[in-house]
C-alpha cells in the first residue's frame, strides 16, 4: 500500500492548487483524478485576475498565457437596463481543457504524483486516510466537484434546490465587441445568459438557472440561451454540455478529522455571479497548506477559510438575497451605470472576495426609488 503525506481527490483547479500548496510546504502528494488530462470541463471558462494572483503565489506565473485580457463587462438587467464599464482589472477566458491541464502540469512539475484513478471508498483508521485499500495519507483533500465522493463519505448532504443551479455551456463565433456579456432574465428568475470571448474567434456562451423543484430540460436551456444572446445562431453552437453549480449559500462543514473539501465539493460557487475558479484555487491552496501539517487538518482549514473569506461569504449571501428580487438587480445595474465606484464594488463582490459597503447600498437604494 502506497503511503503519502497528502492525497488529493480531483485534479481540477481546486485539487491542483491543493497539491501545489502541499508541495510548497514539503509534503509528499498523491493527486488522483478519474480522467486523463487535458480533458474538457463544462464551465463559463472565465478566469478572474484574483485567481491568477493566487496561482502566482503558488508558483504558476502564466496560467492565462496566450489568451488576451477582456477589459469590459456589460451587464443587462431583467428590465433591459444596461451598464458597460472597464473592470477594475481585466478578466480572461481560457477553455478549461487548457487551463486545468496547465495547473496539473505545474503540480506534477512541483513534485506531485498524478494517477488516473476513480475513488470509491474512503476510511480513516490508525491516524491515516485509506483510499480504496490502495493508498494511505496523513490527510486528504476532496476537490472532486459537485458530485464529490469525499463529501458523501463525510456524510454531508448535497445542496438542495434553491441552492443549486444548472447551466449549459457551448462555443459559438464571437461577437465583434470584445467584452464579457451577462444578460439576466426575468423568466426563470434568478437566471442569466453569458457570452465570454476567448480571443480565437470563439466565445464561451451559456445559460444558467437556479433549480426550484422542477427538472430543466436541455431544450429549455437552449431556448433561453438563444432568446437572451443577441444574434446567436443555435446551429453554430458546438460543445454543448450541462453542469451543476452548488452555490455557497448552503455550504457543508469544511471537513472532519483528516479529510477536508475544496472548490465545488464545498459548494464554493459565488451565488451572485456563478463564478467558481477563484474560490476553487484559493480554497485549494488553503486546504493543501492545512493538510500538509497533518494533525488538526479540518479545524486549521476551517479557521483559514473563515479568516480569508468569512466576511465575503456573508456579504455575497446578502447580495444573493437582494439579487433574488428583480427590482433590486435593475436598481444595481442603473446605479453601476451612474457610478463607477458602485460598478467596481459589485465586480469585486462577484469575481473576488469583495464586500458590500454603505455607499453602494445607498446608491442602489436611490436607484430603486
Amino acid at each position: 500500500m502506497s503511503d503519502y503525506d497528502v492525497a488529493v481527490v480531483g485534479a481540477g483547479p481546486a485539487g491542483a492548487s491543493a497539491a501545489l500548496a502541499a508541495r510548497r510546504a514539503g509534503a509528499s502528494v498523491l493527486l488522483l483524478d478519474r480522467a486523463d488530462f487535458p480533458r474538457d470541463k463544462p464551465c463559463g471558462d472565465g478566469i478572474a485576475p484574483h485567481a491568477v494572483d493566487v496561482l502566482a503565489g503558488l508558483g504558476v506565473p502564466d496560467p492565462v498565457d496566450g489568451y488576451p485580457p477582456v477589459p469590459v463587462l456589460r451587464l443587462v438587467s431583467p428590465s433591459g437596463a444596461e451598464v458597460a464599464r472597464t473592470l477594475p482589472r481585466p478578466a480572461y477566458t481560457v477553455p478549461r481543457k487548457v487551463f486545468d491541464a496547465r495547473l496539473v502540469e505545474a503540480a506534477v512539475a512541483a513534485g506531485a504524483e498524478l494517477r488516473r484513478h476513480t475513488v470509491r471508498e474512503l476510511a480513516e483508521r490508525d491516524g491515516q486516510v485509506v483510499v480504496d485499500g490502495a493508498f494511505t495519507a496523513r490527510a486528504l483533500v476532496g476537490a472532486d466537484g459537485a458530485g464529490s465522493v469525499v463529501r458523501r463519505a463525510l456524510g454531508f448532504a448535497p445542496n438542495p434546490d434553491g441552492h443549486l443551479a444548472i447551466a449549459m455551456r457551448g462555443y459559438a463565433p464571437a461577437r465583434p465587441v470584445v467584452e464579457q456579456l451577462i444578460v439576466t432574465s426575468s423568466a426563470g428568475w434568478p437566471a442569466y445568459a453569458w457570452s465570454f470571448p476567448i480571443g480565437d474567434g470563439r466565445a464561451n456562451i451559456g445559460y444558467g438557472e437556479v433549480l426550484r423543484g422542477r427538472p430543466l430540460t436541455r431544450a429549455h436551456l437552449l431556448d433561453r440561451m438563444a432568446a437572451l444572446l443577441p444574434g446567436l445562431d443555435p446551429a453554430g453552437v458546438t460543445g454543448l454540455r450541462a453542469h451543476h453549480l452548488p452555490l455557497s449559500t448552503r455550504r457543508p462543514p469544511a471537513g472532519r478529522g483528516r479529510m477536508v473539501l475544496a472548490g465545488d465539493a464545498l459548494s464554493l460557487i459565488n451565488p451572485f455571479t456563478g463564478e467558481g475558479i477563484f474560490y476553487a484555487v484559493l480554497s485549494g491552496a488553503l486546504a493543501g497548506a492545512a493538510a500538509a501539517r497533518g494533525e488538526g487538518v479540518a479545524g486549521r482549514y476551517t479557521a483559514a477559510l473563515r479568516r480569508r473569506l468569512g466576511r465575503h461569504f456573508r456579504h455575497s449571501r446578502a447580495a444573493a438575497w437582494l439579487g433574488g428580487r428583480q427590482r433590486m438587480v435593475d436598481a444595481a445595474v442603473r446605479a453601476a451605470a451612474q457610478d463607477a465606484r458602485v460598478f467596481g464594488t459589485l465586480a469585486e463582490l462577484g469575481l473576488g472576495e469583495g464586500l458590500l459597503d454603505a455607499r453602494t447600498l445607498v446608491r442602489i437604494g436611490f436607484a430603486a426609488r
